[in-house]
């Protein structure tokens, strides 16, 4: 038993190698594999180091049982590490059994999102400030999710039309938001500073940047141009977890989450508010000015427009929507107060019980 469990575990990193492969062929993110890695692993580990093709439906249910009932995991993470247990067992080991149709997906609760109002976003704009404010700006007056605006090129960003082109957002579609004219200034000198980076890398013979899919290969010299080069880049150098490349990267979102999570304290704000509230408050206020639902869909690249009908029910209360009763109360009452009543007892006798026959 034990010599079949280590040469089980010799096995495993082959296995996950051929899964890495498997998702890169699909052209899959990066954090997809990283997800879906950690799960096949951590599935592995849980039965005792047993390789998956000796394992089947009663194992994964038993994991995702554990996983539901132990770990408490949330709906969203439970279904992720069902969909990387089915991408394991039907695009890697090829195994397409009736057990993986069996298995029933965690339904997630819908989610009012947390808004901000405008006076609360822009205390949380103040309390930021160089790189991380310009972020936050690009976030709230575009409605970019961060790794979009994070992954922006210096082609992407036309000034002429006042516009910015995602590419390859969520979805692998692309679409043009609008560039804010008061961030005109601010993202040319954001420019002028990435352009200083580049020029010392060009100097120094370093590397250029990453391009996606095989775009390196057809134009060699494209990754040390300057027009594919980052709006955002890192002040330092990093290693390509895929390829092992030093190169220079974009700015990573986590040191950002973190300035932004400071900035929410020092506004004083009490609700989890995270850099996609940026993209919430954008749809939202978008909304309240009038602006169309199926344009506030295309700036945000919803594919049905179902999604973006959320903002409209963070509309439907608080000030902007229905009227509370005890406000029309109390807005009547005040503009038509009761007279005071003559037939009213005083307080002393009004606490005077009468008695009660003896029985």
């Amino acid at each position: 038993m034990a010599e079949l469990a280590a040469k089980t575990a010799a096995a495993e990193p082959r296995l996950l190698d051929r899964l890495r492969a498997r998702i890169r062929a699909k052209h899959y993110s990066l954090r997809t594999e990283q997800a879906y890695v950690f799960w096949c692993r951590a599935f592995i580990r849980f039965h005792g180091l047993r390789h998956p093709a000796q394992m089947g439906g009663p194992e994964v249910e038993a994991y995702l049982t554990h996983l539901a009932a132990e770990r408490g995991l949330s709906p969203s993470s439970h279904g992720q590490a069902l969909s990387a247990l089915l991408f394991l067992y039907g695009e890697v080991l090829g195994q397409q059994l009736p057990w993986m149709n069996e298995i029933g997906r965690p339904v997630p609760p819908k989610r009012l999102p947390v808004v901000l109002s405008v006076q609360e976003v822009s205390a949380v704009l103040a309390a930021l400030e160089g790189v991380n404010r310009l972020l936050a700006q690009l976030l709230y007056g575009t409605g970019l999710r961060i790794s979009e605006a994070l992954g922006l090129r210096v082609k992407d960003v036309d000034f002429t039309h006042r516009a910015i082109i995602v590419r390859s957002g969520k979805g692998n579609k692309d679409r043009v938001v609008m560039l804010p004219a008061s961030l005109a200034a601010a993202l040319r000198e954001q420019l002028t500073q990435s352009r200083a980076l580049w020029a010392d890398d060009a100097a120094r013979g370093r590397g250029g940047v990453e391009l996606p899919h095989a775009l390196e290969r057809k134009y060699p010299r494209a990754p040390l141009s300057w027009a594919w080069f980052w709006v955002f880049p890192q002040d330092r150098h990093s290693t390509d977890p895929r390829t092992g490349v030093v190169r220079r990267h974009h700015l990573f979102d986590q040191s950002f989450q973190r300035a932004f999570k400071r900035a929410v304290q020092v506004a004083g704000i009490a609700r989890p508010a995270t850099p996609h509230t940026l993209r919430h408050c954008f749809a939202t206020h978008l909304l309240q000015s009038g602006a169309d639902i199926r344009t506030v869909q295309e700036l945000l690249g919803h594919a049905d427009v179902s999604t973006t009908m959320i903002y409209t029910h963070v509309l439907k209360v608080g000030g902007l929507g229905s009227r509370s009763p005890l406000d029309a109360l109390e807005a009547a009452v005040g503009a038509h107060p009761a007279p005071p009543r003559s037939d009213r007892k005083p307080p002393s006798e009004s606490l005077v019980f009468p008695a009660l026959p003896m029985t």
